[in-house]
């Protein structure tokens, strides 16, 4: 079977890859055709375009780059009705691969399309899923408690379990290592900065968590920082961590990543997939995120969830503190990170939720990856018979 698949940023590439491996289980004859990151090119695919030209968020951030997404869109659209896949795989970033769904179904009325990570409609713009059946068949969700709203709007979907609680952690033999590489104390606090994967979530986020951690260190001189970051932004992490008198250790590859969470204490990270890269490994974490004013504006008019994070949502719990918008402050996280420091209370409440969302996500099952890949041989084998 051939396969256009298209993922928009790293997480999306990173569901991409192990989809692709899990295809190839099925199908060792699958051929793949798109745009990805590394994930999906170690697994075989050309990418049309480099990636990373799509991983923008934020409505006011998409508008200087709007003329060059439309053409990436037509591009892309065009090269999917040349291939004659016999399905789209859509990954996540629903503004650039719903677009593209669009446009390639005019071209290519009977082309199947399926979309793996539910839009989050359970937070804002409960619309979108009914839009999005307008383009897609069938829905791999990644959180349990997402299929019924695209069922409701008229899509086929499965839970297929989430790619984070099929990855290995680190060990505790590999924190010490980690530790000891890089001269740290055995009992020195280890703080994990992760202000995005995106270059306007570094930008934006960068210098508050960079001024909380700041603050941090002025009452605890004994802490040490890992700024775990991502190949398209490790330039502007590395001038970030410039300014600090002792330099944060920033660490880029898969490895070095996780010995990095592995080793840690707790974390400041922005809000997203990350809070559950935290949760597999057990760190705990305090959340900030924001975006351009009138963005800001318009999603807190949507929201309609009292968090975001998704430790909070699928634990059912309220333990992890977030800081979003005009509350993502240096000074409002400085505090909730020094409290979670101070308060062995805070920290086993966190634990609990974490192992709880872990067990929830699927952990101890079938990989996702090969679990998402038999969920879209099965939407496609039903596709076929007949009505």
């Amino acid at each position: 079977m051939k396969f256009f698949l298209i993922a928009g940023e790293p997480s999306g590439d990173n569901l991409g890859g192990p989809l692709m491996a899990g295809l190839k289980t099925l199908d060792p004859e699958a051929a793949f055709l798109g745009v990805g990151g590394p994930s999906m090119g170690a697994e075989g695919l050309e990418s049309l375009f480099p990636m990373e030209e799509l991983s923008v968020m934020g409505i006011v951030e998409v508008l200087p780059k709007y003329r060059q997404l439309k053409a990436r869109i037509r591009q892309t659209a065009k090269a999917v009705a040349e291939a004659r896949p016999d399905a789209l795989i859509t990954i996540d970033s629903p503004d650039f691969c719903l677009r593209v769904a669009r446009e390639a179904r005019e071209m290519m009325p009977d082309l199947r399309t399926i979309h793996y990570v539910a839009p989050s409609v359970w937070a804002w713009r409960s619309g979108r899923a009914a839009k999005m059946a307008q383009v897609i068949d069938h829905v791999l969700a990644i959180l349990p408690f997402e299929p019924p709203y695209m069922q409701a709007a008229g899509m086929s979907c499965d839970f297929v379990g989430h790619p984070i609680a099929a990855e290995p952690v680190g060990t505790a033999d590999e924190g010490i290592a980690f530790r000891e590489a890089h001269d740290i104390a055995a009992d020195a606090p280890l703080i994990l900065c992760l202000p995005g994967s995106r270059r306007g979530e570094v930008a934006r986020l960068g210098p508050r968590f960079d001024e909380a951690l700041m603050q941090l260190r002025d009452r605890l001189p004994e802490i040490r920082v890992v700024i775990p970051t991502v190949r398209g932004v490790s330039g502007l992490v590395r001038d970030m961590a410039k300014r600090w008198p002792t330099a944060p250790i920033v660490v880029e590859t898969p490895e070095d990543k996780r010995a990095a969470f592995a080793a840690a204490n707790l974390a400041l990270a922005a809000s997203g997939t990350v809070s559950l890269d935290l949760a597999a490994n057990d760190v705990p974490m305090v959340i900030g995120y924001d975006v351009a004013p009138l963005s800001r504006m318009i999603i807190g008019l949507m929201l309609k969830t009292d968090t975001v994070t998704l430790v909070n949502l699928v634990s059912e719990t309220r333990t992890v503190p977030e800081f979003l918008g005009r509350k993502c402050q240096p000074g409002a996280m400085f505090k909730a990170l020094h409290e979670l420091i101070e308060n062995p209370a805070a920290r086993a409440a966190q634990h609990e939720a974490m192992a709880l969302t872990m067990e929830r996500l699927g952990r101890g099952g079938e990989a996702p990856g090969l679990r998402a890949a038999r969920s879209v041989m099965a939407a496609l084998s039903s596709a076929r018979q007949p009505r």
